[in-house]
């Protein structure tokens, strides 16, 4: 496969700028199914070859794991690209087994601890270079902080660790020149709200919540996004694979009324001729604070096969209709329309 002519959107107020399409780095750390080294670097070259310029790993992924792949992928080829990772987990080596149960296959012998303090941002960043073993990273996003990972009463004093040193840390790392651009990666859009309370952020890495599926994020979230010059990468488009004909939703088992919405969705990309992955992957892409939508392919095949999709022509009408009968959040913006 050649190199496609991927249109490039701007990361919020900065100097970079990504193809709408990029690649995530979770699935090829072996999340639910395990991946091969050899099929992962194989998945990044063909995005490379592709043209897509935009990566992003953290961590988290295979505790470790994601960031050696995909640094020892990009590794002499960064020019050209935007590669983000993430901080607030520190990883500590394990002796015999994981302490908690985990989702990851074949993950390399660490746990994490979540930290979002000064030292720990900083601690973070510096260790995620040398599991890169590169440079330099473009992005930093504040990873998984929120009730949804940590719960109400634990989210409250690492909330605090960010905004009593670790905003700074990354304010300082971004100020001076370290990296180009700081946010959040999370799965929930309120904390973000929070954010924007704290201070000034370049893009936010948001899943599951601006999808073909769900626009739960698009007021107040992405309108201030707007105001406020920061952009959105939609992370899993496809909710977890609901959108490309799975059962899981939100990774668990779909509701019932959540496969009947999908339903109803997909039988008005039929009327147009329109698979529905290749509705639901470009449908991010029509709001003008979305830089880039970022699946996670977990082999060259899966990465051809979502390109196939990317290039597929989607009429406006099909979103059209899809709001007329009350598939799209009031509001959500429509090629060729007018937001009311």
């Amino acid at each position: 496969m050649g190199a496609i002519a991927f249109e490039k959107r701007k990361v919020g107020r900065t100097g970079l700028d990504v193809t709408a399409l990029g690649l995530g780095g979770a699935s090829l750390a072996g999340i639910f199914t395990g991946v091969s080294e050899e099929t992962a670097r194989s998945t990044v070259a063909r995005a490379l070859q592709a043209g897509i310029t935009y990566f992003d790993t953290a961590p988290q992924y295979g505790y470790g794991r994601s960031e050696h792949i995909m640094g020892n992928a990009l590794r002499g080829k960064r020019e050209g690209t935007v590669l983000s990772t993430k901080v607030g987990r520190l990883l500590k080596p394990i002796k015999d087994s994981w302490a908690k149960p985990h989702n990851w296959v074949d993950p390399l012998p660490f746990d994490e601890l979540y930290d979002y303090s000064y030292d720990g941002i900083m601690r973070s960043f510096e260790d995620s270079l040398q599991r890169l073993g590169l440079n330099a990273v473009d992005i930093l996003y504040v990873h998984d902080i929120g009730v949804m990972t940590h719960g109400e009463e634990g989210n409250k004093p690492l909330w605090n660790q960010l905004v009593t040193g670790g905003y700074k840390a990354l304010r300082e790392l971004r100020d001076g020149g370290t990296v180009k651009a700081i946010g959040l990666g999370v799965n929930e859009w309120q904390v973000l709200m929070d954010a924007f309370a704290l201070g000034d952020w370049d893009v936010f890495l948001l899943a599951g919540r601006y999808t073909l599926l769900e626009q739960t994020s698009l007021d107040p979230f992405m309108t201030t996004c707007l105001k406020r010059g920061a952009s959105v990468v939609v992370g899993g488009p496809f909710n977890s694979g609901i959108l490309v004909g799975g059962s899981t939703w939100n990774y668990a088992k779909a509701p019932e009324d959540v496969v009947r919405r999908v339903a109803a969705i997909e039988t008005v990309c039929k009327e147009f001729g329109v698979p529905l992955p290749a509705a639901a992957l470009q449908f991010p892409l029509t709001h003008p604070a979305v830089c880039n939508v970022l699946p996670g392919p977990r082999s060259p095949e899966e990465l051809d096969g979502i390109i196939d999709w990317w290039k597929t022509p989607v009429p406006s009408e099909l979103w059209t209709r899809l709001a007329d009968k009350g598939l799209l959040a009031p509001g959500t913006p429509i090629p060729g329309e007018v937001a009311g």
